[in-house]
């Protein structure tokens, strides 16, 4: 990612491409689904990210590796990614696992499924919600919690008035 894929002031990345390493060498692409993709970025980041991108140009990496180059894949458990993963207290984590944690916590939130489906670059909206959304267990009372309200709200008000001009 470049500082250039930030729009900070309305929260959001966009991923345009894509970097795999290969043995030792990197290999820079398009994403996946060879469509660029929005990423919605929670305010708490900002600060974080706005000190990432200080004294970079727009076209430099935002997380750069120690040559300034592209972030290499560690070969054993003392690599940048799992020390940042132990200083931060965390289980064992990847950055899929981080992914797929991100889309279940928005589709558990009620995100509109549309957007959750946009920023993963699903082809559909049906594979989102058949990868995401039988994670919580919680959410089944959740709708029994919705139904009672909705009851509620029947039995209170049973005839709606007509809107009035």
């Amino acid at each position: 990612m470049r500082v250039r894929d930030l729009d900070m002031l309305r929260r959001r990345a966009v991923v345009v491409e894509n970097a795999v390493q290969v043995g030792t060498t990197v290999h820079v692409g398009t994403p996946k689904t060879y469509k660029q993709r929005t990423v919605p970025l929670p305010r708490f980041l900002l600060p974080y990210l706005a000190r990432q991108c200080e004294g970079k140009g727009r076209a430099d990496l935002l997380f750069p590796g120690p040559a300034g180059d592209y972030l290499r894949r560690p070969r054993a458990l003392s690599g940048w990614w799992d020390k940042a993963v132990r200083v931060a207290g965390l289980p064992r984590l990847t950055p899929h696992k981080l992914r797929h944690t991100a889309a279940s916590l928005a589709v558990s939130a009620g995100a509109n499924v549309k957007a959750v489906q946009r920023m993963l670059g699903h082809a559909s909206a049906a594979m989102t919600l058949d990868v995401y959304s039988d994670l919580f267990d919680d959410d089944l009372e959740a709708v029994a919690v919705a139904l009672d309200a909705a009851r509620r709200e029947i039995v209170a008000n049973p005839w709606p008035r007509a809107a009035t001009d």
